[in-house]
């Protein structure tokens, strides 16, 4: 890769990189510009993912289906559509993506809303069987006045979700002028050129990681806390992989922990990075050499009417899960991580709150795990304290490490944390969690992290549930540690 090219790709990872600052910046709700739950990318004319700045892993595969969705619907070069139908590129409905034409392809944004109507406050309901109970289904539709206004009007918080919604319009925008700058300093074709080889640098590496990997046929299966099985069978061959998960179990009728393939891949995607080419730049070209297939109607490749607010938060993980000990059989891996999100929903018809939970790493087989950390599909942030207390009828009572939750071993797994909020004002909770039951697991010796719990005024709760909570009381979440690494 010559100097030029690499100067040109960096310019265009910083053009991924300022979009996401400028929604950041931008947005009005907590989840995006505290907790960064949001993704940005751009793509080529062809629709393939060219860069996407360093956000969340669970958008990584997703993208791309929905920018190849509204490529499909023949966009004007003045055009902005907006989405988040999970079988048409999205990953559950709180993920609203906006995708644009700009002078070399497309530009895109997506960002968790803090509610897009639906029965619970927040969107994240924990006994959803349909997806329209999880809010409004937006297909790929043209962004004007009238349609901004009328998804608004459909969900809580109107006016906070317009104006997020403004602040990816600006990243949009942004986009399109950096990238006019870039073809006005450097000549079109010349950035096109430069784009091209940087899809291909990204496949080069990633294809000579997996050439190093013994080649062979490596099957794995693990469980969700209801018992619901996860089976992959991988096959490493030269410079390629596939993931194959046949036989795993159906997609649920009466639950929400269905997956669109889309996030399926960005999973696998995920785990491929991690261990052919960990510094391998964000692109789809690191993709191409990965192959996933899945049953259709499967958990992991679910048809509409599915719901899937689960699905994209927790299954994801289990995937992860099981394609790492799937690799684990080929290569050295870590020990299992919290494997969870810890997903907390609160809200009324005032506000809406969410947050995820870092917990445990599981540790490596050189290292402890880290703790109190945000692990696999999510990267984003925690709310800081100030923050969520100015902003919503809430206190954090308690927000501490989980000492020795982490498993043990020569290497230690990282330990969960320990997080009270008390209520202020009545409201309706929400939580998806993950490893109540089944805790992760050690590796080579190293003994399981802790699960983790959920209370309510200290009587404990299911791993998934929504009730209605009163002023003074007290959530408490308890997030799982990491496996142990080692005897």
């Amino acid at each position: 890769m010559n100097i030029e090219l690499q100067i040109i790709g960096s310019g265009m990872r910083a053009i991924a990189e300022e979009m996401g600052v400028v929604l950041i910046r931008s947005a009005f709700s907590a989840n995006i510009k505290e907790r960064r739950d949001c993704s940005t990318a751009l793509f080529d004319e062809r629709g393939r993912m060219i860069v996407q700045a360093e956000h969340i892993p669970v958008h990584l595969g997703a993208m791309p289906d929905a920018v190849a969705a509204v490529i499909r619907r023949n966009p004007g070069p003045d055009d902005v559509f907006i989405l988040n139908d999970p079988f048409t590129g999205g990953t559950h409905l709180p993920d609203i993506t906006l995708v644009s034409r700009t002078a070399l392809g497309f530009a895109a944004s997506r960002a968790h809303h803090a509610d897009v109507g639906g029965v619970e406050p927040g969107s994240m309901p924990a006994t959803s069987r349909t997806l329209d109970e999880e809010g409004v289904v937006i297909p790929p539709t043209r962004v004007d006045d009238a349609t901004v206004d009328s998804l608004v009007a459909q969900m809580r918080n109107p006016e906070e979700r317009r104006g997020d919604l403004r602040a990816q319009l600006a990243a949009q925008r942004l986009a399109t002028r950096r990238i006019d700058d870039v073809c006005a300093r450097y000549g079109r074709d010349r950035v096109v050129a430069a784009m091209d080889e940087l899809y291909a640098y990204s496949e080069r590496l990633v294809r000579a990681g997996i050439a190093a990997m013994p080649d062979g046929c490596y099957e794995a299966a693990d469980f969700l806390d209801d018992g619901t099985k996860i089976q992959v069978a991988l096959r490493i061959d030269g410079e390629s992989i596939e993931l194959d998960f046949a036989g795993t179990d159906s997609q649920q009728q009466d639950g929400n922990l269905n997956c669109p393939l889309a996030v399926t891949r960005s999973a696998c995607y995920f785990v491929v990075r991690c261990l052919a080419a960990p510094d391998v730049p964000a692109s789809g070209g690191a993709f191409a050499p990965v192959t996933v297939r899945a049953p259709e109607g499967s958990l992991v490749n679910a048809r509409p009417p599915a719901a899937v607010a689960g699905g994209n938060v927790e299954t994801s993980s289990r995937i992860v899960d099981v394609a790492f000990a799937a690799f684990g059989q080929a290569i050295p891996v870590p020990a299992q991580g919290q494997g969870t999100m810890n997903n907390v929903t609160l809200g009324n018809d005032r506000f809406t709150y969410y947050e995820t939970i870092g917990g445990g790493q599981g540790a490596c087989p050189d290292a402890d795990g880290p703790s109190a950390v945000h692990v696999t599909m999510s990267n984003t942030l925690t709310t800081p304290i100030e923050a969520l207390e100015l902003s919503y009828p809430l206190r954090v009572e308690r927000y501490a490490l989980r000492l020795g939750s982490g498993g043990a071993g020569a290497h230690r797994g990282g330990d969960g944390v320990v997080r009270e909020l008390r209520m202020l004002e009545d409201c309706r909770l929400s939580i998806l969690s993950e490893r109540r039951t089944r805790a992760p697991r050690g590796a080579n010796g190293g003994t399981d992290g802790a699960p983790g719990r959920n209370l309510l005024n200290g009587r404990e709760l299911p791993a998934k549930v929504t009730v209605d909570v009163r002023a003074g009381d007290v959530l408490t979440v308890e997030t799982p540690g990491g496996g142990g690494h080692g005897g």
